[in-house]
């Protein structure tokens, strides 16, 4: 990852033909891009990863231990908010490529982030804000009010807000920042994503270590204040490097592209097709003398249905016609793309689902257990995050040394694993960490009704919080192989001018994972009820191993789901070489 700051191309006084400055003039490449303007992209990602696991991970804690909230509802409250930060994504994209750009759309979103750190850290400050402490002895505490609630719910849907515009916009700004056409700039713009994905791993750890030591220890006004400074912070610093920055102009969101091929294609469904597939609309989109700008593909017969949406219609006039009600083939093609990565989309799902137990019941049983090293020091329940933090990276690393060229030698294939071949190490590494969840909580109990504390939520269980170490270690190494599978999958298959959106695709199944553990929550504490629940207030009554078990199971049955579409899919790679096609390499942005 040489960053190589101080070397500049020898191409001093030359502008750039597609970027322009921040008064609307050609950039020049010596004085504008590169690292210089990187690092300050870079800056405010850490800060942004810092600040939102900051809140996420220790989150569950506050609720039941400040707010008195119940743990399933503290569990929805916090996966409910880290699938609002994903999903929005979506939305940040859209308004990036469509109306503001990414300049605009991370200093919006970074001080509406700000607006909301900043209120939750007020909320732990007045004392009307939050519940009276517990009495001792009480056989109940006063849980938090509609208007306590209503505070801290602002505070972390803006935080959220903030999250999802910044996450769609970071990592795409940062490689405006680098030409592609440059070979030099172009490796220096995959050095860049080397440290991007440093700078989110390391803000992931100091959230998981320091600020949540903070919070325990110092104070939650300190730790969220301590985040609101750095969110602050890493806008002054964004914005500080306003005049080096490479601006690039709007592209349009690929969503209007989806809309017009499903529009037109219900518009024309009472249409016959025509029996030569050449009658279908298409143009070359190679004008001479101009750079190509999308690569003409060809008809494929899956989802005919969409193919209407290029059948000329003779009785409109010239001036009628329009992109509602006439597309190209290229354009339904590139649909279908999107189409053909559904089923995949849809089964990477529950691997998040189980992802969000790591920061919700697994927090609560630390709580439980004993956290001390030697005499006087305590571990914070949320810092045993910080294995499973760890375990990603470390994997990253093995996967990177050895298992690769393993799999590069046996396999025959030049990147080791195939994305999918990833995904679905990803799948099976979270049944076996559901597994053994299971059965450290199954410890957990017998361990708790042996020193008779069954009926005490707030005593501390004579057993090592070491014991929950498998379950976020082997969670972690599953999110290694899965995200980068997944992130590789969405970029590499999808359209060239697609990137931004199946990014976000990508990043909604996180979001969904989310919320489907929130909605798995709640269907699981209604139907097993107040008298033998399985996720109780009091973890020492409750029978959370078989939460874990369910999640095992339906893990299980995800994994042949995604085998079945994993083994019908065919890489676009593969299926444009077999119709003669060569495909080319692309270089365009991705979004983490």
């Amino acid at each position: 990852m040489n960053t190589d700051l101080g070397h500049l191309p020898q191409t001093q006084g030359k502008t750039l033909p597609d970027s322009w400055d921040c008064k609307g003039r050609p950039s020049e490449r010596s004085r504008s891009g590169g690292w210089a303007s990187a690092a300050m992209i870079l800056g405010v990602e850490a800060c942004e990863r810092l600040t939102t696991l900051g809140i996420a991970v220790n989150l569950v804690t506050y609720l039941t231990g400040t707010m008195h909230l119940g743990n399933a509802t503290s569990a929805n409250t916090v996966t409910n908010f880290l699938g609002t930060s994903f999903m929005l994504c979506l939305l940040g994209g859209f308004v990036a490529d469509t109306f503001l750009g990414r300049y605009l759309t991370i200093a919006i979103f970074a001080t509406i982030q700000a607006a909301g750190v900043t209120i939750l850290t007020i909320s732990t400050i007045i004392p009307s804000l939050r519940p009276p402490k517990c009495t001792p002895g009480a056989a109940s505490c006063i849980p938090a009010s509609g208007m306590q609630l209503t505070v801290l719910y602002i505070a972390l849907y803006l935080t959220a807000l903030g999250t999802g515009g910044l996450k769609s916009s970071n990592s795409g700004f940062g490689s405006d920042q680098f030409d592609e056409t440059d070979p030099e700039e172009r490796s220096r713009m995959t050095n860049f994503f080397n440290w991007f994905f440093f700078f989110i791993s390391f803000g992931s750890l100091a959230a998981v270590t320091v600020l949540v030591f903070v919070q325990d220890n110092v104070g939650r006004q300190w730790g969220y204040g301590i985040c609101a400074f750095a969110i602050v912070f890493g806008l002054v610093v964004f914005l500080s490097g306003t005049k080096r920055y490479r601006f690039k102009k709007l592209v349009g969101s690929p969503l209007t592209q989806i809309a017009t091929v499903v529009v037109a294609a219900w518009n024309n469904r009472k249409l016959e097709m025509p029996s030569d597939t050449s009658f279908l609309y298409n143009v070359d989109d190679i004008a001479e003398g101009k750079k190509k700008q999308k690569m003409k593909l060809p008809h494929s017969n899956q989802f005919c249905c969409l193919d209407k949406g290029a059948i000329i219609r003779p009785e409109l006039a010239p001036n009628k016609i329009n992109k509602w009600n006439l597309v190209t083939l290229t354009d339904v093609e590139e649909v279908k793309m999107l189409i053909r990565m559904l089923p995949i989309w849809a089964t990477t799902i529950m691997f998040w689902c189980v992802h969000a137990q790591m920061a919700t019941f697994s927090v609560s049983q630390s709580e439980t257990m004993d956290r001390h090293i030697g005499k006087s020091f305590q571990i914070p329940p949320a810092a045993m995050t910080g294995f499973f933090v760890g375990s990603t990276l470390v994997t990253v690393l093995i996967y990177d040394r050895a298992i690769a060229p393993i799999a590069r030698k046996f396999l025959k294939n030049p990147q080791g694993l195939t994305p999918l071949q990833r995904v679905g190490v990803g799948l099976v590494l979270s049944v076996l960490g559901m597994v053994a969840a299971a059965l450290c909580e199954i410890k957990r109990l017998n361990v708790a009704r042996l020193h008779g504390l069954t009926n005490n939520p707030r005593a501390e269980i004579p057993i090592k919080v070491f014991w929950l170490m498998p379950q976020f270690i082997i969670v972690g190494a599953g999110e290694a192989f899965t995200y980068i599978g997944q992130l590789d999958f969405f970029l590499r298959e999808c359209p060239k001018g697609m990137k931004t959106m199946s990014t976000g695709l990508f990043l909604s199944t996180l979001a969904i994972g989310f919320f489907f553990s929130s909605l798995l929550v709640s269907i699981v504490h209604t139907v097993t009820g107040e008298k033998n629940p399985w996720l109780a207030d009091n973890l020492n009554q409750g029978k959370l191993y078989d939460f874990y078990w369910l999640l095992a199971i339906l893990s299980a049955l995800n994994m042949v789901i995604f085998l079945v579409c994993a083994k019908w899919y065919v890489y676009k790679e593969k299926r444009l070489a077999d119709q003669g096609i060569e495909l080319e390499e692309s270089h365009d942005v991705v979004c983490h």
